[in-house]
């Protein structure tokens, strides 16, 4: 079903080249694996399952890390109401709608598609903004949604998720086990090791440059659909700064979502650099809203139509 977010053809095509380069790493690894294991029924299996996990259980794993949960109209009149509206302007389905009762100030959406989607913010975030600054955040997460690339992020997340795994499984067993392998299983748990850490190096990479084009994608279409690129910068530069202010051992048990936050649980300047970001930075996230406002201003825009 399509809704009325303004579609985004880069958006796509970055998504389809992301999935497909994946791909091609993941038949690799699994195929690396089975040469070093010898045991195809196991890898595949196992492989299967945490795949099968991560796509059909992902709304439900990001609530539990998140300490989130599902609230009722009665409980969150007000979350409810926004979300009601921008689903009625976007003609989309409506999803659940969840809080986490932490005080960082954030938001994300999750689920493998828009009929299973859940759109969660944080009590942090709900005391923070303004009702026009709340609706801007909101139209940012069910951009996502519409725009399907929740459900790719989720799965390309997996198989950075299991390389990690392996590494730091071959990484331990070699360290508490080496005294009692002998030299050629030492050798194959380093090869498994360093095979992993790549494919581990390259789906980071992949999907840092998909998460970052899909935060701007996901500015503008929701500047787009509320008429308002104002309003959703101001939550921008309010979530940020108040992000700052938290202390760091509580932004570390959310920095695993990154990818999928309205903004990093970072502190400012503690990203590695652009490269290694989930998000753009605050500039250019900002640049682009004013470039939206001017272009809704102009003659040919929305505001330009009301005059």
């Amino acid at each position: 079903m399509r809704s009325r977010f303004e579609p985004d053809r880069q958006l796509t095509a970055r998504m389809v080249v992301t999935m497909f380069l994946l791909g091609l790493v993941y038949v690799a690894f699994i195929a690396a694996l089975i040469v070093l294991l010898k045991s195809i029924v196991l890898v595949l299996v196992i492989a299967a399952v945490f795949l099968g996990a991560q796509y059909w259980f992902s709304d439900r794993i990001a609530l539990y890390a998140m300490r989130g949960h599902l609230v009722s109209r009665e409980e969150q009149p007000r979350l409810h109401g926004v979300v009601d509206r921008l689903c009625a302007t976007a003609d989309m389905p409506r999803p659940r709608v969840a809080v986490s009762h932490m005080d960082m100030p954030n938001a994300f959406a999750t689920g493998r598609n828009a009929d299973h989607a859940v759109v969660c913010v944080t009590t942090g975030l709900l005391r923070r903004l303004e009702p026009e600054e709340l609706e801007g955040v909101l139209a940012h997460e069910l951009s996502h949604v519409a725009h399907r690339d929740v459900a790719v992020i989720t799965i390309a997340s997996f198989l950075g998720v299991i390389a990690g795994l392996i590494v730091r499984f071959a990484f331990y067993s070699q360290l508490f086990g080496g005294r009692q392998r002998d030299q050629n299983t030492a050798v194959l748990i380093a090869v498994v090791m360093s095979v992993s850490a790549l494919v581990y190096a390259l789906s980071f990479l992949l999907i840092r440059a998909l998460s970052r084009y899909r935060e701007l994608a996901a500015d503008r279409s929701a500047a787009m659909l509320t008429g308002k690129p104002s309003a959703l910068a101001s939550a921008l530069t309010k979530v940020t700064g108040d992000v700052a202010r938290i202390p760091t051992k509580d932004l570390r048990t959310a920095q695993a979502f990154n990818a999928f936050f309205f903004t990093p649980a970072l502190k400012s300047g503690s990203a590695l650099g652009g490269l290694f970001s989930t998000h753009p930075s605050l500039e250019r996230r900002l640049r682009a809203l004013e470039e939206i406002a001017a272009s809704l201003s102009g003659p040919g825009g929305r505001d330009g139509r009301r005059q």
